[in-house]
């Protein structure tokens, strides 16, 4: 029987592949991830999705499976806030001192 190698994430998949930008496409993805929620919520089609967010209905479609690279964080930031969001960015410590700090999309609770 074979053994497999099991490692823990870091909680970033792509840093973990060791992908280019990390750290700006796992904020991109928790973006993303956040406008599907919202969306889905809601129950709007695909269409209704990209009329309030000002794309496509292919873009929307694109965007929801994973092909954010061309979007800025800037302009994912203001697709959250036309559904109605605010988004704050709070500047604090890093959690563990002597590392780099961190980057962290926590949505509001229900």
């Amino acid at each position: 029987m074979t053994r497999k190698k099991i490692e823990t994430s870091s909680g970033n998949v792509f840093s973990d592949l060791g992908l280019p930008d990390a750290e700006n496409q796992h904020l991109k993805a928790r973006l993303v991830a956040e406008l599907y929620r919202l969306a889905t919520e809601r129950e709007l089609t695909q269409t209704a999705i990209g009329k309030i967010m000002g794309i496509s209905q292919p873009e929307v479609s694109r965007l929801f499976k994973g092909h954010f690279r061309e979007y800025s964080v800037e302009r994912l930031i203001g697709f959250v806030t036309k559904f109605d969001r605010d988004v704050e960015i709070l500047i604090r410590p890093a959690a563990r001192r002597g590392k780099q700090g961190e980057i962290i999309v926590r949505p509001e609770a229900a």
